[in-house]
Protein backbone atom coordinates (compact mmCIF):
# COMPACT_ATOMS: atom_id res chain seq x y z
CA UNK A 1 0.00 0.00 0.00
CA UNK A 2 2.71 2.23 -0.67
CA UNK A 3 1.23 4.47 -3.12
CA UNK A 4 -2.35 4.20 -2.10
CA UNK A 5 -3.63 7.93 -1.58
CA UNK A 6 -4.97 8.68 2.07
CA UNK A 7 -5.53 11.87 1.23
CA UNK A 8 -8.44 12.27 -1.09
CA UNK A 9 -10.78 9.51 -2.63
CA UNK A 10 -13.55 9.66 -5.39
CA UNK A 11 -16.69 7.83 -5.96
CA UNK A 12 -19.22 8.29 -8.92
CA UNK A 13 -22.47 6.94 -9.52
CA UNK A 14 -25.39 7.19 -12.57
CA UNK A 15 -28.89 8.05 -11.13
CA UNK A 16 -31.68 7.94 -13.29
CA UNK A 17 -33.24 10.84 -12.59
CA UNK A 18 -33.06 14.83 -13.13
CA UNK A 19 -29.81 16.54 -12.74
CA UNK A 20 -31.84 19.43 -10.71
CA UNK A 21 -33.92 16.77 -8.41
CA UNK A 22 -30.39 15.67 -7.35
CA UNK A 23 -28.97 19.08 -6.79
CA UNK A 24 -31.65 19.77 -4.65
CA UNK A 25 -31.18 16.10 -3.08
CA UNK A 26 -27.78 17.51 -1.93
CA UNK A 27 -28.74 20.86 -1.21
CA UNK A 28 -32.20 21.21 0.52
CA UNK A 29 -32.47 20.42 4.47
CA UNK A 30 -35.98 17.85 3.44
CA UNK A 31 -34.60 16.28 0.55
CA UNK A 32 -31.27 15.57 2.24
CA UNK A 33 -33.36 13.60 5.30
CA UNK A 34 -34.95 11.63 2.08
CA UNK A 35 -31.71 9.64 1.85
CA UNK A 36 -28.50 10.94 4.00
CA UNK A 37 -29.25 12.17 7.52
CA UNK A 38 -31.87 11.87 10.23
CA UNK A 39 -32.49 15.99 10.88
CA UNK A 40 -30.83 18.94 8.82
CA UNK A 41 -30.49 22.19 10.04
CA UNK A 42 -28.79 24.60 7.91
CA UNK A 43 -28.17 28.27 9.02
CA UNK A 44 -27.28 31.62 7.00
CA UNK A 45 -24.60 33.57 8.36
CA UNK A 46 -26.70 35.44 10.93
CA UNK A 47 -27.43 31.75 12.63
CA UNK A 48 -30.87 31.97 11.06
CA UNK A 49 -32.28 28.76 10.45
CA UNK A 50 -33.09 28.65 6.41
CA UNK A 51 -36.61 26.65 5.51
CA UNK A 52 -35.90 23.16 5.05
CA UNK A 53 -37.57 23.46 1.36
CA UNK A 54 -34.88 25.87 -0.10
CA UNK A 55 -31.36 25.51 -1.15
CA UNK A 56 -28.39 26.31 0.49
CA UNK A 57 -25.82 28.57 -0.45
CA UNK A 58 -22.28 29.30 0.05
CA UNK A 59 -21.50 30.35 3.98
CA UNK A 60 -24.08 28.63 5.38
CA UNK A 61 -23.28 26.47 8.05
CA UNK A 62 -25.22 22.67 9.11
CA UNK A 63 -25.72 20.65 11.75
CA UNK A 64 -26.58 16.83 10.45
CA UNK A 65 -28.06 14.72 12.70
CA UNK A 66 -27.37 10.83 11.87
CA UNK A 67 -30.02 7.88 12.55
CA UNK A 68 -29.01 6.08 15.88
CA UNK A 69 -25.93 8.90 16.52
CA UNK A 70 -26.80 11.52 19.23
CA UNK A 71 -24.33 14.28 18.37
CA UNK A 72 -24.50 16.49 15.03
CA UNK A 73 -22.04 16.50 13.01
CA UNK A 74 -21.16 20.91 12.20
CA UNK A 75 -19.47 22.22 9.18
CA UNK A 76 -20.45 24.60 6.13
CA UNK A 77 -21.06 25.08 3.02
CA UNK A 78 -17.89 26.46 0.40
CA UNK A 79 -19.60 26.67 -2.98
CA UNK A 80 -23.17 25.97 -4.05
CA UNK A 81 -23.59 27.47 -7.64
CA UNK A 82 -26.71 26.08 -8.20
CA UNK A 83 -26.61 23.88 -10.68
CA UNK A 84 -24.21 21.41 -10.31
CA UNK A 85 -22.14 21.85 -8.02
CA UNK A 86 -21.71 21.92 -4.26
CA UNK A 87 -18.87 21.99 -1.85
CA UNK A 88 -19.14 21.62 1.74
CA UNK A 89 -16.54 20.87 4.91
CA UNK A 90 -17.05 17.49 6.66
CA UNK A 91 -14.94 15.63 9.38
CA UNK A 92 -13.16 18.50 10.25
CA UNK A 93 -11.35 19.95 8.10
CA UNK A 94 -11.56 17.71 4.66
CA UNK A 95 -13.60 18.83 1.97
CA UNK A 96 -16.12 17.04 -0.48
CA UNK A 97 -16.61 18.41 -3.77
CA UNK A 98 -19.72 16.94 -5.31
CA UNK A 99 -20.01 17.43 -9.23
CA UNK A 100 -23.14 16.65 -11.43
CA UNK A 101 -23.24 16.09 -15.10
CA UNK A 102 -25.14 14.50 -17.10
CA UNK A 103 -25.49 11.72 -19.70
CA UNK A 104 -27.51 9.43 -21.93
CA UNK A 105 -30.84 10.12 -19.43
CA UNK A 106 -28.64 9.86 -16.22
CA UNK A 107 -27.30 12.63 -14.27
CA UNK A 108 -23.63 11.40 -13.24
CA UNK A 109 -22.35 12.18 -8.99
CA UNK A 110 -18.74 12.21 -9.13
CA UNK A 111 -18.68 12.89 -5.29
CA UNK A 112 -14.67 13.78 -3.86
CA UNK A 113 -13.46 13.73 -0.46
CA UNK A 114 -9.54 15.23 0.22
CA UNK A 115 -7.70 17.06 2.69
CA UNK A 116 -7.65 13.97 5.05
CA UNK A 117 -4.86 14.10 7.66
CA UNK A 118 -2.48 11.33 7.55
CA UNK A 119 -2.43 10.59 11.23
CA UNK A 120 -3.68 6.53 11.88
CA UNK A 121 -7.34 7.62 13.38
CA UNK A 122 -7.53 9.55 9.83
CA UNK A 123 -6.70 6.90 8.08
CA UNK A 124 -8.91 4.34 9.50
CA UNK A 125 -11.85 6.31 10.17
CA UNK A 126 -11.98 9.36 7.97
CA UNK A 127 -9.97 7.61 4.96
CA UNK A 128 -11.56 4.11 4.71
CA UNK A 129 -14.57 4.66 6.88
CA UNK A 130 -16.21 7.38 4.47
CA UNK A 131 -15.44 6.06 1.65
CA UNK A 132 -17.37 2.87 3.07
CA UNK A 133 -20.46 5.15 4.16
CA UNK A 134 -20.54 7.50 0.92
CA UNK A 135 -20.66 4.21 -1.05
CA UNK A 136 -23.40 3.08 1.05
CA UNK A 137 -25.36 6.64 0.67
CA UNK A 138 -24.48 7.15 -2.55
CA UNK A 139 -26.33 3.69 -3.17
CA UNK A 140 -29.05 4.95 -1.21
CA UNK A 141 -29.44 8.06 -3.03
CA UNK A 142 -29.82 6.22 -5.96
CA UNK A 143 -32.22 3.69 -4.79
CA UNK A 144 -34.83 6.55 -3.25
CA UNK A 145 -34.56 8.59 -6.27
CA UNK A 146 -35.19 5.88 -8.87
CA UNK A 147 -37.15 3.56 -6.84
CA UNK A 148 -38.77 5.31 -3.45
CA UNK A 149 -37.33 2.85 -1.25
CA UNK A 150 -35.23 4.03 1.41
CA UNK A 151 -32.36 1.67 2.62
CA UNK A 152 -31.17 3.08 5.90
CA UNK A 153 -31.10 1.27 9.16
CA UNK A 154 -33.23 3.34 11.26
CA UNK A 155 -33.26 0.93 14.22
CA UNK A 156 -31.66 1.54 17.71
CA UNK A 157 -31.48 -2.37 18.39
CA UNK A 158 -29.66 -3.26 15.02
CA UNK A 159 -26.39 -1.45 15.00
CA UNK A 160 -24.27 -1.29 13.95
CA UNK A 161 -24.71 -1.70 10.71
CA UNK A 162 -23.36 -0.83 6.98
CA UNK A 163 -26.78 0.76 6.18
CA UNK A 164 -26.38 3.46 9.33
Amino acid sequence: MENFDWTSFTKKIAIKAPLTDIYNAWTKAHELEQWFLEKVIFADSTKTVLDPNINVYAGCTYNWFWYLYKDPMPGSIKKANGKDFFQFSFEGECLVDVKLTEKDGYTIIELKQYNIPLDEHSKQFIRLGCASGWAFYLVNLKSVYEHGLDLRNKDENLQPMINN
